[in-house]
């Protein structure tokens, strides 16, 4: 994979509609600050939103991610990094089970106070769910409160039971914006099918411990924007 390409595909395409980043992050729900990351290779979209962009721009998804042997991946910072494996992983199930090819679904909060990226990619054999790119959007200054622990765990949820499938924790000072910045989610070989889910059916939990021992607790529902065909 080639961030450079990435980049520079959404870049040429912004320009040639002749759209500012503001009006291209309106297109694709996210913010100008987001686009302009993209643009520049600090980070890359979340594999359901670059497969629009591409349909969009009449670019073929497989050819933008292919990548040559010889690369060597910047180690400017992890998250470029694990962004990239992530991508690059979701383009390998793309050629696993030709029988079988992959389907994505856009995961999408239903909290006014949280922003994601996140999809669902999955087939008749196997689902996997990745999740990045989370920020606060709340009004008020907790996003920039000390905290000593902060602690984010994904849980499937059915009626009044949830169930822990992946967690992520921090236990140096931080605030809550730099926390969310590291939070990645990266579940594979799932083992509940796409079709099995309902609208709130995933769980963010966020607790967050300061010095003075008070823990502050976010809940944040997340649903699929379509239902799984199968």
């Amino acid at each position: 994979m080639n961030p450079e390409k990435i980049s520079n595909f959404i870049k040429n395409s912004r320009k040639k509609s002749h759209l500012t980043q503001q009006q291209f992050g309106d297109k694709y729900g996210v913010t100008y600050q987001a686009v302009s990351k993209w643009e520049t290779g600090k980070s890359i979209p979340d594999i359901a939103v670059l497969k629009e962009i591409c349909t969009d721009y009449q670019m073929d998804i497989n050819t933008l991610l292919e990548t040559n042997t010889k690369t060597h991946f910047s180690q400017k910072t992890k998250r470029i990094i694990l962004i990239v494996l992530v991508l690059l992983l979701f383009s390998f199930l793309l050629y696993q089970n030709s029988h079988s090819s992959f389907q994505f679904k856009t995961i999408q909060t239903t909290c006014d106070n949280f922003r994601l990226y996140g999809s669902i990619a999955y087939n008749k054999n196997k689902t996997s769910i990745y999740i990045s790119n989370i920020t606060y959007c709340g009004k008020g200054k907790e996003q920039l409160e000390k905290y000593l622990k902060i602690t984010c765990t994904l849980y499937e949820v059915d009626q009044d039971s949830k169930r822990k499938i992946d967690a992520f924790s921090y236990q140096k000072e931080i605030t809550l914006e730099e926390f969310l910045k590291k939070v990645n989610f990266n579940v594979d070989h799932f083992s509940k099918n796409c079709k099995m889910y309902k609208e709130n059916g995933l769980l963010l939990e966020i607790k967050a411990t300061n010095s003075n021992q008070e823990t502050k607790l976010y809940e944040i529902p997340l649903k699929l924007l379509e239902n799984c065909k199968n």
